[in-house]
């Protein structure tokens, strides 16, 4: 029996959505799972919308990587992105590399064993192959459970994908599977729209 596909759409400046691909990658370690890695973005999810100056100006910063992201899956593939995206969050997230997104996206292709020419797909160009691809990707996550909703979103394939899980810290071990246990049931009940509590702590990487 192969492993229950479980696709997760990220934007790679999102640490919570950093967050739970790693507990993702957690529960394949107890679970027969496959992790995909998709993109979704942010800037795309904002655009038109009258946001504060500061998180607008995040924003205007986050093409790039989602650009980066989209662009090393068409060109190299899924496992690909996903060795890029783990490489990018170890020194964006983890390690504070965020003065210069664009200095990190490219240390990040190096470590990741990818062609460094895939950087020329990081600076915005509207209407642009690379700019057609995000948005057709977004859309993607957006179909499965409209917009009034952030990143991570996840999908089992089939039943219900909805935003989430935000953890912090990831669960391992046997408390990864016991979750993606219970998120799985989630997905198979049609009326089920959503569960949240206010957050009490920052992003927790241990």
């Amino acid at each position: 029996m192969s492993p229950r596909r479980v696709e997760l759409f990220v934007d790679p400046v999102c640490p919570y959505a950093w967050m739970t691909s790693r507990w993702l990658l957690h529960a394949a370690e107890v679970r027969e799972v496959e992790p995909v890695y998709s993109v979704m973005s942010l800037s795309v999810l904002n655009e038109g919308r009258d946001l504060d100056s500061g998180y607008r100006a995040m924003l205007d910063d986050s093409w790039g990587p989602a650009r980066l992201a989209v662009a090393i899956s068409r060109a190299e593939g899924n496992e690909a992105f996903a060795r890029w995206y783990t490489a990018w969050g170890e020194r964006y997230h983890v390690g504070g590399q965020k003065d210069d997104r664009r200095a990190t996206a490219v240390a990040a292709l190096a470590d990741a064993g990818l062609p460094a020419e895939l950087i020329d797909a990081y600076s915005p160009v509207a209407g642009d192959e690379t700019d057609v691809a995000l948005r057709a990707s977004h859309e993607g996550a957006i179909s499965l459970v409209g917009s009034d909703v952030g990143t991570p979103v996840i999908s089992f394939g089939e039943g219900t994908a909805y935003f989430g899980p935000v953890v912090s810290p990831a669960p391992k071990g046997e408390d990864a599977g016991k979750l993606l246990d219970a998120l799985a049931t989630l997905a198979s009940i049609n009326g089920f729209y959503e569960l949240k509590r206010s957050r009490t702590g920052g992003v927790d990487f241990s």
